[in-house]
């Protein structure tokens, strides 16, 4: 019986180290398009919305249109993942981020671009999901620590280098604003032919495959209910409005649905019985909360460099480095310990411990602060980040069944990205209001009438056109207000904290994912026979 099952268990123990990074060039590659998908057009969209004539609310959701999208569907890449051929799948949302980049490329009216950044974040959705998934199916989480290095690198440089090379375009005349979208296309096409020729991964036959289409709806549904509410709620209406009431009314109908569904069907698009583990249900928490501080209060930071501290767009994408840096190196050097040792939770704690920490002192800063000071506070933000994001993760993966891996993964980013969301859209709506009073504030005791020069409450004012007395009230504004972000962050960040303190450290596993599913197919078969034979 074992000489029998053996020849289908050998490819997966055959994966050396090499192998293994032949492996992840494609799932990098496919990760680098996915972020500089988002990074690239940052520097462009007020180009690009000028040049289409559209309006400040097109603008909004040509920036929301692929959030939203992402991160409604993260959960059903995941699911998907663990009936159907990863490789395929992987290879499936790369073609529809192509796509998508295309339509975007070629579109001459803001409709159809936000319709093609809706098909862009699908396919993104797609490569978060599916790439962790992958990684867990082919590195055994004892050894999964020390590839985090790789994951924080193609980060790093597509953070970095997206926004500076979306301003290089739109300032380059002979290739505007259309080349920001088409940029992602080679790379995209490059990865799904390195996923062809080096991701090998033995096809699983399961039991019985259903597509949960019904639970599937409702999913999407309640969450882009609860997300367009949290993005336009104080900006487009208020946050105590008929159309808030509407909104969260029926995402919470739509989610309670959801949960009737997927208690009772077969093939759960997210199996409510992995959040009766404790790991999965504390690191869901914390991802969540990690999102909401980290992306809520940093998202923001490039906009205190241009209207506080007075920096161009190219320096204020440079600005950032300290705190990629920092994730760079800590992720790295951390998963290479946590690989030698097998000890994983000591870093989760002081990633949560440095985060709190940097966060607090980034509530500090104001348009006086120096850049070296600035630079040190970002940097310790970006360790603990980096301690402890892609680990919360490797927690999770290493204590579920092999069978619910892409599940587990794709839900911790579903609500990590769902915190970044609600933080980026929450804070965002403080921030307005926060520079509007300090402005007033402002004006009313240097005796100038307000109006005009400093801009609307929901507008950036350029800063080029502005007097100098004016100039300085709204500098100090926007430094007050972005300190406040992070204060109001830091205890997010607290929560996270304490959450993953009550996580259980347990063992890392030595064999990979797809070791554990081979392993765990044969158990079952071995369960069935007995049975029979009784």
């Amino acid at each position: 019986m074992t000489a029998t099952q053996a020849p289908q268990e050998a490819p997966p123990t055959a994966m050396t180290n090499r192998q293994i990074l032949q492996a992840m060039s494609g799932l990098m590659a496919g990760m680098f398009v996915a972020i500089l998908a988002g990074t690239v057009v940052a520097n462009a969209l007020p180009t690009i919305i000028a040049d289409l004539e559209a309006s400040q609310s097109s603008y909004t959701w040509v920036v929301t249109a692929e959030l939203l999208a992402m991160t409604a569907t993260v959960p059903l890449w995941g699911k998907l993942s663990d009936l159907f051929d990863k490789k395929l799948l992987l290879q499936l949302s790369l073609g529809m981020f192509v796509v998508g980049s295309l339509l975007a490329g070629f579109s001459h009216d803001v409709e159809l671009l936000i319709l093609s950044r809706v098909v862009q974040g699908i396919g993104a959705g797609g490569l978060t999901a599916l790439a962790q998934v992958v990684m867990a199916a082919i590195i055994p989480p004892r050894r999964l620590g020390k590839y985090a290095g790789i994951f924080g690198a193609v980060f790093a440089i597509g953070t970095v280098a997206g926004p500076l090379v979306g301003g290089v375009l739109v300032d380059t005349s002979w290739l505007g604003w259309r080349w920001c979208f088409f940029i992602g296309v080679p790379f995209a096409l490059l990865a799904i032919a390195l996923l062809q020729r080096t991701l090998r991964l033995p096809a699983v036959a399961r039991r019985e495959v259903k597509i949960d289409f019904l639970g599937a709806f409702l999913i999407v549904a309640g969450v882009c209910a609860l997300l367009i509410w949290v993005t336009l709620a104080g900006n487009e209406f208020d946050w105590a409005s008929w159309q808030t009431a509407a909104l969260t009314g029926a995402g919470v109908l739509l989610l309670v649905a959801a949960v009737f569904v997927e208690a009772r069907t077969a093939e759960p698009v997210i199996p409510l019985g992995i959040f009766r583990n404790r790991t999965v249900t504390l690191t869901t928490v914390a991802s969540l909360l990690v999102g909401v501080a980290m992306f809520g209060g940093t998202v923001f930071l490039s906009q205190y460099f241009q209207v506080s501290l007075g920096k161009s767009p190219t320096v204020a994408g440079l600005m950032s480095l300290p705190m990629i840096l920092g994730l760079l190196v800590s992720s790295t050097v951390a998963g290479q310990v946590i690989s030698r040792t097998g000890v994983w939770k000591r870093y989760l704690v002081a990633g949560a411990v440095i985060m709190t920490v940097g966060l607090g002192l980034l509530s500090t800063i104001d348009a006086d602060t120096s850049f070296t000071l600035l630079s040190a506070y970002m940097a310790v933000l970006g360790i603990g980040v980096g301690m402890l994001m892609q680990n919360l993760v490797l927690a999770a993966q290493n204590d579920v069944p092999a069978s619910e891996l892409g599940a587990a993964t794709s839900v911790l980013s579903f609500f990590r990205s769902m915190g970044g969301t609600i933080g980026t859209s929450v804070l965002g709506a403080i921030l307005a209001n926060r520079v509007a009073s300090e402005m007033t504030k402002g004006l009313d005791a240097a005796g100038i009438p307000a109006g005009g020069d400093g801009g609307g409450e929901n507008s950036v004012p350029d800063m080029s056109t502005l007097p100098e007395p004016v100039r300085q009230i709204v500098e100090h504004a926007y430094g007050v207000a972005t300190a406040d972000l992070f204060l109001i962050a830091t205890p997010c960040a607290l929560l996270a904290l304490l959450t993953v303190v009550f996580i259980k450290e347990k063992p890392l596993k030595t064999t990979s994912g797809m070791e554990r599913l081979a392993e765990e197919a044969a158990t079952a078969t071995e369960t069935d026979k007995t049975v029979v034979g009784s």
